[in-house]
């Protein structure tokens, strides 16, 4: 006899995208406001694709006159957005070690989740120490296993630091001098999202150049079986 008790829904595996922001005080302006558009058109896209077999969750940490968790991991469609401001210096050091920590707690992002995005953008250089913070995060742990992507904003953003955070992915260093470039590139960010959720194996990154930016519509090469989900898994 069919006993419902036993019965158990299969649970979604999500799949996390962390967003480390730049939000010194050399970001007021027209780039925060880009920032914050870039960023709400990004959730809108994600909240449309929510589906079944795959959930995006959500996350922001801001530096700048303080290192904040802007927004906890919340399913895209759920996140209320709240405006970024710009003030302060650009303590990334910092901000890399709480998004470490975030990666590496298995009670924050478990093990069943598909291997996170890491999204970092700055218009300037880190004013902390940021030399061991950024090894730890890329060679060590489970940090070292996300997909990295990387901007810089403007010309006094320290392309050395954003390049070494971008090692060993498949991705380059993306330059924004203006909002049209700022937006593309977190288009980007958004079409190999999605690349990677209508994947049979969302944990393969895919190749840049299969993401299309063509009004929405992505193309991928992707292929393999999906990872089992039980929690006792190796990470990714």
């Amino acid at each position: 006899m069919f006993d419902p008790k036993k019965f158990t829904t299969p649970t979604v595996k999500p799949l996390p995208v962390v967003l480390l922001l730049d939000v010194s005080g050399s970001m007021s302006g027209a780039k925060i406001e880009n920032l914050n558009k870039a960023v709400e058109d990004m959730l809108d896209t994600f909240a449309q694709e929510e589906k079944m077999e795959t959930e995006i969750i959500f996350s922001v940490i801001t530096f700048g006159s303080q290192v904040e968790l802007h927004v906890p991991y919340t399913k895209a469609s759920q996140v209320q957005w709240q405006n970024l401001q710009a003030d302060g210096m650009t303590p990334m050091g910092t901000a890399l070690k709480m998004a470490k920590v975030m990666i590496e707690d298995k009670e924050t992002t478990p093990s069943r989740a598909y291997r996170p995005t890491i999204v970092l953008v700055s218009d300037g250089q880190p004013n902390d120490s940021w030399e061991k913070p950024l090894e730890d995060f890329i060679a060590e742990g489970r940090s070292s296993k996300c997909d990295r992507m990387a901007m810089a904003i403007g010309r006094d953003a320290d392309e050395t630091v954003l390049k070494r955070f971008i090692e060993g992915t498949p991705h380059d260093l993306f330059y924004a001098e203006n909002a049209g470039q700022l937006h593309e590139f977190f288009q980007k960010v958004t079409m190999s999202t999605l690349v990677r959720t209508r994947s049979k194996n969302p944990n393969e990154v895919p190749n840049p150049s299969d993401i299309k930016l063509d009004g929405g519509s992505v193309k991928s090469n992707t292929t393999g079986s999906a990872a089992g989900s039980s929690d006792e898994e190796s990470y990714w």
